[in-house]
Protein backbone atom coordinates (compact mmCIF):
# COMPACT_ATOMS: atom_id res chain seq x y z
CA UNK A 1 0.00 0.00 0.00
CA UNK A 2 1.10 3.41 -1.18
CA UNK A 3 1.22 6.40 0.86
CA UNK A 4 -0.78 9.33 -0.36
CA UNK A 5 1.58 12.33 -1.00
CA UNK A 6 1.02 15.66 0.37
CA UNK A 7 -1.15 17.92 -1.82
CA UNK A 8 1.89 20.22 -2.19
CA UNK A 9 4.24 17.59 -3.23
CA UNK A 10 2.61 16.01 -6.55
CA UNK A 11 4.64 15.30 -9.82
CA UNK A 12 5.30 17.81 -11.99
CA UNK A 13 4.89 17.38 -15.50
CA UNK A 14 8.44 17.43 -17.44
CA UNK A 15 9.61 21.26 -18.09
CA UNK A 16 7.27 22.71 -15.69
CA UNK A 17 9.14 25.33 -13.59
CA UNK A 18 10.01 23.89 -10.14
CA UNK A 19 9.21 27.03 -8.34
CA UNK A 20 5.39 27.58 -9.65
CA UNK A 21 3.52 25.45 -8.34
CA UNK A 22 2.11 27.34 -5.29
CA UNK A 23 -0.38 29.95 -5.38
CA UNK A 24 -0.01 33.04 -3.58
CA UNK A 25 -2.00 32.37 -0.87
CA UNK A 26 -0.44 29.28 -0.22
CA UNK A 27 2.87 30.72 -0.20
CA UNK A 28 1.46 33.55 2.08
CA UNK A 29 0.39 30.60 4.57
CA UNK A 30 3.98 28.94 4.72
CA UNK A 31 5.33 32.88 5.36
CA UNK A 32 2.71 33.40 8.01
CA UNK A 33 3.56 30.09 9.52
CA UNK A 34 7.44 30.71 10.02
CA UNK A 35 6.94 33.94 11.13
CA UNK A 36 4.67 32.93 13.69
CA UNK A 37 6.90 30.70 15.09
CA UNK A 38 9.82 32.80 15.00
CA UNK A 39 7.78 34.93 17.84
CA UNK A 40 7.11 31.66 19.69
CA UNK A 41 10.05 29.71 19.81
CA UNK A 42 12.85 31.92 18.60
CA UNK A 43 14.75 31.56 15.39
CA UNK A 44 17.00 28.79 16.21
CA UNK A 45 14.11 26.84 17.45
CA UNK A 46 12.37 26.91 13.98
CA UNK A 47 12.86 24.17 11.34
CA UNK A 48 11.76 23.92 7.49
CA UNK A 49 10.43 20.03 9.49
CA UNK A 50 8.96 22.23 11.50
CA UNK A 51 7.17 24.80 9.42
CA UNK A 52 5.73 21.89 7.06
CA UNK A 53 4.57 19.96 9.68
CA UNK A 54 2.24 22.99 10.48
CA UNK A 55 1.16 23.63 7.10
CA UNK A 56 1.06 19.89 6.48
CA UNK A 57 3.11 20.05 3.28
CA UNK A 58 6.19 18.20 2.22
CA UNK A 59 9.79 19.31 3.37
CA UNK A 60 10.68 18.89 0.00
CA UNK A 61 7.95 21.58 -1.43
CA UNK A 62 9.92 23.96 0.98
CA UNK A 63 13.54 22.84 0.11
CA UNK A 64 12.43 23.28 -3.58
CA UNK A 65 11.33 27.16 -2.86
CA UNK A 66 13.56 27.67 -1.00
CA UNK A 67 17.21 26.33 -0.69
CA UNK A 68 17.49 27.12 3.65
CA UNK A 69 15.80 28.46 6.64
CA UNK A 70 17.47 32.03 6.01
CA UNK A 71 16.27 32.31 2.43
CA UNK A 72 13.17 31.71 3.60
CA UNK A 73 12.63 33.61 6.74
CA UNK A 74 13.99 36.23 4.59
CA UNK A 75 11.03 36.13 2.11
CA UNK A 76 8.60 35.58 4.59
CA UNK A 77 9.96 39.06 6.20
CA UNK A 78 10.28 40.69 2.43
CA UNK A 79 6.06 39.49 2.56
CA UNK A 80 5.55 41.31 5.26
CA UNK A 81 6.50 44.68 3.92
CA UNK A 82 3.83 47.51 4.70
CA UNK A 83 3.56 51.10 5.00
CA UNK A 84 2.26 51.52 8.62
CA UNK A 85 1.94 55.00 8.12
CA UNK A 86 0.54 55.32 5.09
CA UNK A 87 -2.73 58.04 5.10
CA UNK A 88 -1.86 59.93 8.21
CA UNK A 89 -2.11 62.99 7.14
CA UNK A 90 -3.73 65.50 9.34
CA UNK A 91 -2.80 69.05 8.27
CA UNK A 92 -0.88 69.23 11.69
CA UNK A 93 3.41 67.77 12.39
CA UNK A 94 1.83 67.33 15.80
CA UNK A 95 -1.31 65.59 15.29
CA UNK A 96 0.21 63.21 12.61
CA UNK A 97 3.09 62.31 14.64
CA UNK A 98 0.31 61.35 17.69
CA UNK A 99 -1.40 59.03 15.21
CA UNK A 100 1.69 57.24 13.89
CA UNK A 101 2.39 56.57 17.63
CA UNK A 102 -1.16 55.56 17.87
CA UNK A 103 -0.54 53.59 14.99
CA UNK A 104 2.62 51.55 16.25
CA UNK A 105 1.08 50.47 18.88
CA UNK A 106 -1.29 48.79 17.50
CA UNK A 107 1.65 46.28 15.88
CA UNK A 108 4.65 46.94 18.40
CA UNK A 109 4.28 43.97 20.31
CA UNK A 110 3.80 41.94 17.05
CA UNK A 111 6.90 43.64 15.69
CA UNK A 112 9.08 43.90 19.13
CA UNK A 113 8.52 40.09 19.21
CA UNK A 114 9.82 39.27 16.05
CA UNK A 115 13.03 41.26 16.38
CA UNK A 116 13.64 39.54 19.95
CA UNK A 117 13.27 36.21 18.68
CA UNK A 118 15.27 37.00 15.27
CA UNK A 119 17.91 38.04 17.75
CA UNK A 120 21.97 37.12 16.97
CA UNK A 121 20.35 35.65 13.61
CA UNK A 122 20.29 38.72 11.87
CA UNK A 123 23.69 39.80 12.86
CA UNK A 124 25.09 36.87 11.54
CA UNK A 125 23.33 36.50 7.88
CA UNK A 126 23.37 39.18 6.13
CA UNK A 127 20.33 38.58 3.83
CA UNK A 128 18.45 38.19 6.99
CA UNK A 129 19.59 41.04 7.87
CA UNK A 130 19.00 43.36 4.54
CA UNK A 131 15.39 41.59 4.79
CA UNK A 132 14.38 42.98 7.47
CA UNK A 133 15.15 46.29 6.62
CA UNK A 134 13.12 45.94 3.89
CA UNK A 135 10.38 44.84 5.40
CA UNK A 136 9.98 46.76 8.23
CA UNK A 137 12.23 49.62 8.99
CA UNK A 138 12.90 51.24 5.88
CA UNK A 139 9.15 51.66 5.15
CA UNK A 140 8.52 53.25 8.38
CA UNK A 141 11.71 55.35 8.60
CA UNK A 142 10.39 56.66 5.01
CA UNK A 143 6.90 57.19 6.28
CA UNK A 144 7.82 59.29 9.52
CA UNK A 145 10.35 60.83 7.24
CA UNK A 146 7.61 61.82 4.80
CA UNK A 147 5.37 63.30 7.93
CA UNK A 148 8.27 65.34 9.00
CA UNK A 149 9.03 66.61 5.32
CA UNK A 150 5.55 68.07 5.07
CA UNK A 151 5.71 69.53 8.62
CA UNK A 152 8.46 71.48 7.38
CA UNK A 153 6.48 72.15 4.12
CA UNK A 154 4.06 74.14 6.17
CA UNK A 155 6.23 76.05 7.78
CA UNK A 156 5.56 74.49 11.48
CA UNK A 157 9.39 73.30 12.12
CA UNK A 158 12.26 74.99 10.19
CA UNK A 159 13.93 72.86 7.46
CA UNK A 160 17.20 72.70 9.47
CA UNK A 161 15.73 71.79 12.66
CA UNK A 162 18.46 70.14 14.42
CA UNK A 163 15.93 67.53 16.50
CA UNK A 164 14.32 66.33 12.76
CA UNK A 165 16.88 63.86 12.02
CA UNK A 166 16.55 62.19 15.05
CA UNK A 167 12.58 61.66 15.36
CA UNK A 168 12.81 58.12 13.49
CA UNK A 169 15.54 57.03 16.11
CA UNK A 170 13.65 58.55 19.30
CA UNK A 171 10.03 56.72 17.80
CA UNK A 172 11.77 53.11 16.94
CA UNK A 173 14.17 53.84 19.86
CA UNK A 174 11.56 53.86 22.41
CA UNK A 175 9.27 50.79 21.01
CA UNK A 176 12.68 48.49 20.76
CA UNK A 177 14.24 49.88 24.30
CA UNK A 178 11.19 49.43 26.50
CA UNK A 179 10.31 45.89 26.28
CA UNK A 180 14.38 45.81 27.58
CA UNK A 181 13.96 48.29 30.53
CA UNK A 182 10.36 47.53 32.17
CA UNK A 183 9.41 44.25 30.56
CA UNK A 184 6.40 45.76 28.88
CA UNK A 185 5.69 46.87 25.02
CA UNK A 186 4.97 50.17 24.08
CA UNK A 187 1.33 50.18 23.16
CA UNK A 188 -0.30 53.17 21.68
CA UNK A 189 -0.57 55.26 25.14
CA UNK A 190 2.47 55.19 26.42
CA UNK A 191 3.91 56.36 22.76
CA UNK A 192 1.19 59.18 22.34
CA UNK A 193 2.56 60.34 26.02
CA UNK A 194 6.27 60.02 24.59
CA UNK A 195 5.38 61.75 21.69
CA UNK A 196 4.04 64.44 23.62
CA UNK A 197 6.73 64.44 26.40
CA UNK A 198 9.53 64.21 24.18
CA UNK A 199 9.51 64.39 20.29
CA UNK A 200 6.92 67.32 20.61
CA UNK A 201 9.29 69.71 22.89
CA UNK A 202 12.47 68.64 20.84
CA UNK A 203 10.60 70.01 17.25
CA UNK A 204 9.58 73.09 19.41
CA UNK A 205 5.85 72.26 19.19
CA UNK A 206 2.94 71.43 21.34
Amino acid sequence: MTTPRAADDRPEPAGASRRSKLTPEREQEFFDAVVEQIRECGYDAVTMEGIAASTRCSKSTLYRQWKTKPQFVAAALRSRRQVRFAGIDTGSLAEDLRQAARAAGEWSGKDSRLLQALGHAVVQDPELKLALHEAIVEPEIASLREILRRGVERGEVPADHPALEYVPAQMFGVLRVRPVIEGEYADGDYLVRFVEAVVLPALGLT
